[in-house]
């Protein structure tokens, strides 16, 4: 169980990893928008740092996405 909910948190931090890159959005960029350290932020898309509900819609409002493109771990597995 413990290997799912690890897996799962490394597919949302690769969502939000992908989806930043295809806006061509910094790491800098979300810090900043997060009011956060570019350090805080990698660790976030690393899957280091556990995030709240509450900066997972923050970061999908920045993203112009929905919380649900974020959490769809099956999109890893098929890219």
């Amino acid at each position: 169980m413990k290997d799912l909910l690890n897996f799962k948190i490394r597919a949302i931090a690769a969502n939000i990893r992908n989806t930043r890159e295809s806006l061509n959005y910094t790491q800098e960029y979300l810090a900043a928008k997060l009011s956060i350290s570019q350090n805080a932020y990698s660790k976030i898309e690393l899957g280091y740092t556990k995030i709240t509900v509450e900066r997972l819609f923050q970061i999908a409002a920045i993203l112009e996405t929905d919380v649900h493109e974020l959490i769809d771990t099956e999109k890893v597995v098929a890219a």
